[in-house]
């Protein structure tokens, strides 16, 4: 290293240990840094590159966080010896919180196995025929057994239909529920877009009712559905996305009683948080009424778009009906590989560490920004955060893409003519490194403690 390679920091400015992270790792990436080869003191490094020595120890740990270096006690920092990290994974000049990007836990390397194994054992008819509710029976009864507890009630394989993640599954549902010329949903006027894209899609008005701590408002409910003939209600009640409020015990029972009056359909979009649910849902609750709906992506991987429905008693054969209509059903070799993944021995651990993963994100987030009005779980991918008085949601999330850090606005949660708190989302982002990630988060916390009115016009 003496004669090979020496970081260039002179133009860095203030950020030279980002600069000698990066240096570092593409040194190692490129191999002017080889496998098993000692780095320098701190001290000696921090001289020859004219930074402080707390810049170089800050680097080391960071890199050694990440696996591309390892410290070993009375001998110093070593480049690690495994395959190089690859340049792509070079510090980013743009760090996203606007969709969660899950941790890997070990998911990587099952699904790899998984999909060998796979490759070797379809048989000629599960590579050369259509789908259909037959061949998916593996799949459903795997999730069955999963789900089958008190929060949803008893779940049969026959409850089970499968779609294509849980935007597919929205459309499925209100393709199978919503009748007539001038359908209309009703969703809380701050909730998760895609409820909106999915109506829109089948052509259906959207009412949007108000809430309070304890959940959506069973009077507006009542109202929209007396005023509008609403037919289908659209809820989060484990954790609303944006502001993570979970509805009460007692409010779901007040929105079942409303439901039942009217026959009116409610949908309990359950894809966000990491944690086995705890209090009764709305499909345990009206049995005749109520839809689950959740999928692979927010827990395992968003890549395989494997979601699943369970129909509320009497409606499962309409929902297979729709999904026989649209696409035949889910590709055979992918519920065979979903059936591997919920029966393989493995998951359990990797969803434990996939949570601890989050969690651990949860907590550096809230370490930063936790001195503002800031909504958090450590079982849920995104924070709400709130904005001190100076800052527009507009305004706050333009100046933080220009210091490289994305974020979403509330006004992206709201109905169009709604309007929207002063408030951001920051979606977890497990793919970054610890450095790279916290270092985002100080450029939002720089903004929050210095409003200035000339970024919210």
């Amino acid at each position: 290293m003496d004669t090979i390679w020496l970081p260039d920091l002179q133009d860095a400015g203030r950020s030279k240990y980002t600069r000698l992270v990066a240096a570092l790792r593409k040194a190692v990436a490129e191999g002017l840094l080889k496998s098993g080869e000692k780095l320098p003191p701190v001290r000696d490094l921090a001289f020859r590159a004219a930074v402080t020595p707390g810049t170089v120890a800050r680097a080391y740990k960071v890199l050694v966080d990440e696996g591309v270096l390892h410290a070993e006690v009375g001998r110093g920092t070593f480049v690690a010896s495994h395959k190089p990290v690859p340049i792509a994974q070079d510090w980013p000049e743009v760090v996203t919180f606007r969709s969660p990007s899950l941790p890997d836990g070990g998911q990587v390397a099952m699904l790899r196995d998984l999909m060998r194994q796979q490759a070797e054992d379809l048989p000629f008819d599960e590579l050369m025929a259509y789908p259909g509710r037959a061949h998916d029976g593996a799949l459903r009864t795997a999730l069955a057994k999963r789900l089958s507890h008190e929060a949803l009630g008893p779940i049969t394989p026959e409850d089970m239909v499968l779609c294509h993640g849980g935007q597919s599954g929205l459309v499925m549902i209100m393709q199978t529920v919503l009748k007539g010329p001038d359908p209309v949903v009703v969703v809380e006027k701050l909730a998760y877009p895609g409820f909106r894209r999915a109506a829109e899609l089948n052509r259906a008005r959207v009412i949007g009712i108000g809430t309070d701590d304890e959940g959506p408002l069973p009077d507006e409910l009542e109202a929209a559905v007396r005023d509008h003939g609403a037919q289908l209600f659209l809820t989060s009640a484990d954790v609303n996305n944006p502001t993570l409020r979970r509805t009460s015990s007692r409010r779901r029972h007040e929105i079942a009683a409303v439901a039942r009056r009217y026959g009116l359909h409610v949908v309990d979009d359950d894809c966000y948080t990491v944690a086995q649910l705890e209090q009764e849902g709305y499909r345990a609750i009206l049995p005749d009424l109520g839809w689950y709906l959740s999928s692979f992506s927010k827990v395992l991987t968003p890549a395989l778009r494997i979601g699943y429905i369970a129909a509320p008693d009497g409606h499962a054969k309409d929902m297979a009906r729709t999904a026989a209509f649209t696409h035949f059903g889910m590709a055979r070799p992918m519920a065979d590989l979903g059936a591997r993944i919920l029966n393989d021995p493995r998951l359990p651990g990797i969803r434990a560490r996939v949570h601890e993963k989050i969690a651990d994100r949860v907590r550096q987030a809230v370490n930063h920004l936790g001195g503002h009005d800031l909504s958090w779980s450590e079982d849920v991918q995104f924070l709400w955060l709130r904005l001190p008085f100076g800052w527009r949601s507009s305004g706050f999330v333009r100046a933080a893409q220009s210091r490289g850090v994305i974020l979403k606005s509330s006004e992206d949660f709201v109905l169009r003519d709604d309007r929207a708190p002063h408030a951001v989302r920051l979606a977890i982002n497990g793919q970054v490194s610890q450095g790279c990630y916290e270092d985002a988060l100080r450029k939002v916390r720089a903004l929050l403690d210095n409003p200035s009115e000339e970024m919210t016009v």
